[in-house]
C-alpha cells in the first residue's frame, strides 16, 4: 500500500513538472515568435523620434522618408532633450527605437549607438560647424574677430564639455574646467591678441548640446582672457542667423553647413561673413542602438 502511494505521488509530481516546463516553453516561444515576426516599423510604431521642427536634420529626415519610400513612417517633432529622454528609456528596457542623431553629441559616449547607412545620401556627406560674424566686426572689434577666426577644435574636445554638462555640471563650470585644463589650446587661439577693457559682444546659439558647449567655451575665453563683456543669446536657428545678418548679434559659432542650415545660408550668405569651419567631420543621420539588427535606412522598409 505504501509503495502504491509513493508511486502515485511521484507520477503526480512528474506530471506537474512537465506541465510547468511546457507552459514556460510555450510562453517563451510565443514571445520570441511575436517579436521575430514583427518588422522594425511595427516594433517602433513606424515612428522616428525627432527634435525641433525647424532643425535642418528634420528636413533631411523628411527627405529620407521620401527617398527610401517609407510611406508608413512618421517623424515625431519635439526637442533634443525629449529625444534623448525617449532614447534613454528605450535603452534601459533594451527596446527598439529610431532617432534623429548627430555627432558630436554626448549620447554617443554614454550609449552604444550606430548610424544607419544612407546609400541615397539623403543626409549628405559629413558636415562642418562654421563661425559667422556680422559685417563690420573685423574693423570694429578686431580682437574678437581674430579670436573667432582662430577658434577651431575637435569633436573629441567638445565631447569632454558635453559629457561634463550631461553629468550635472553647469555649462559655465564645464567650460571653465575645460579651459583651465587645456591652457595650451586657449593660448593657441589667443596668441598675439591684446586684451580689451569691457567691450560688449553678443553671441547667439541654438539650444543643442554641442552649441551650448562651444558657445560657453568661447564666452569664457572672451571674458576671462580677452576682457570682453559677453551676452550669449539662446535662440532658434532662424533668429540666430537673422541676428547676425542684420547686425543685432556680433557672431555665432553654431552654423551647421552645408546641409543642416542650408536654407539660412542661401538666404543670408551675402549679409554675413563666414570665418570658416571651427569643427570638421560632424555628421547627421538616423541612429539606433547597436543591439538592433539593422544597418541601413533601407532596412526600415524591408525588415
Amino acid at each position: 500500500m505504501r509503495n502504491i502511494k509513493k508511486s502515485k505521488f511521484w507520477m503526480t509530481l512528474s506530471l506537474v513538472s512537465v506541465l510547468a516546463l511546457s507552459a514556460c516553453g510555450n510562453s517563451g516561444d510565443n514571445a520570441k515568435g511575436e517579436a521575430g515576426t514583427q518588422t522594425v516599423g511595427e516594433q517602433v510604431k513606424y515612428e522616428i523620434i525627432g527634435i525641433d521642427p525647424g532643425a535642418g536634420i528634420m528636413k533631411a529626415t523628411a527627405k529620407a522618408i521620401e527617398d527610401y519610400g517609407l510611406t508608413d513612417w512618421k517623424l515625431i517633432e519635439g526637442s533634443g532633450a525629449a529625444m534623448t529622454a525617449t532614447l534613454a528609456k528605450a535603452i534601459k528596457k533594451e527596446e527598439p527605437i529610431v532617432i534623429t542623431g548627430w555627432t558630436p553629441h554626448w549620447m554617443f559616449a554614454k550609449y552604444d549607438l550606430k548610424y544607419l547607412e544612407d546609400p541615397k545620401k539623403s543626409f549628405g556627406e559629413a558636415e562642418e560647424i562654421h563661425t559667422l560674424a556680422r559685417k563690420g566686426l573685423k574693423e570694429e572689434q578686431p580682437e574678437a574677430y581674430q579670436f573667432l577666426e582662430n577658434f577651431k577644435w575637435t569633436p573629441e574636445e567638445m565631447g569632454e564639455i558635453m559629457t561634463a554638462i550631461q553629468e550635472g555640471k553647469s555649462p559655465v563650470d564645464a567650460a571653465k574646467e575645460w579651459a583651465e585644463s587645456h591652457t595650451d589650446r586657449i593660448d593657441e587661439w589667443t596668441k598675439g591678441i591684446s586684451p580689451v577693457s569691457n567691450k560688449e559682444l553678443k553671441l547667439s546659439y541654438v539650444a543643442w548640446d554641442s552649441e551650448i558647449a562651444s558657445t560657453h567655451l568661447v564666452q569664457y575665453v572672451l571674458e576671462n582672457k580677452l576682457g570682453y563683456k559677453v551676452t550669449a543669446l539662446q535662440v532658434e536657428a532662424g533668429p540666430m542667423w537673422t541676428g547676425v545678418a542684420n547686425g543685432d548679434v556680433d557672431a555665432t559659432v553654431a552654423a551647421w553647413l552645408p546641409l543642416t542650415h542650408a536654407d539660412y545660408w542661401n538666404k543670408y550668405k551675402e549679409q554675413v561673413e563666414d570665418l570658416g569651419a571651427n569643427m570638421e567631420g560632424v555628421k547627421t543621420g538616423l541612429v539606433v542602438p547597436s543591439y538592433m539588427n539593422i544597418n541601413s535606412i533601407e532596412d526600415l522598409k524591408t525588415k
